[in-house]
């Protein structure tokens, strides 16, 4: 199995409501040091409504500059939807909305 097919295997396992960090998401699919691989895999997502790419944030809380479809705002406003909690400075609450599979 590629790296990027099972990133995106992964990343259908975040639940609503919760985000991973890039580096989460790496260390999960056995390449730790591949964080910037995870964000270059979820760019390309070839199924943007069944994996959902809005979740996986820096582990900061701060959202992707270039999100793929739509750019920073478009990921914020699904998240929100999920009902993802902001900090006052735009960032995710790591401490509230953080997702650890293991």
């Amino acid at each position: 199995m590629s790296f990027y097919q099972k990133v995106y295997d992964f990343v259908k396992t975040i639940p609503p409501g919760k985000v991973c960090s890039y580096g989460i998401v790496a260390l999960h699919c056995g390449s730790p040091r591949a964080s910037r691989s995870v964000g270059a895999a979820l760019h390309r997502n070839p199924n943007p409504g069944i994996i959902p790419c809005h979740r996986v944030v820096f582990s900061s809380g701060e959202l992707a500059k270039n999100f793929a479809f739509g750019g920073k705002l478009a990921q914020k406003e699904l998240l929100e939807k999920e009902g993802i909690k902001f900090l006052e400075d735009g960032r995710v609450d790591m401490k509230k909305c953080l997702w650890i599979p293991f």
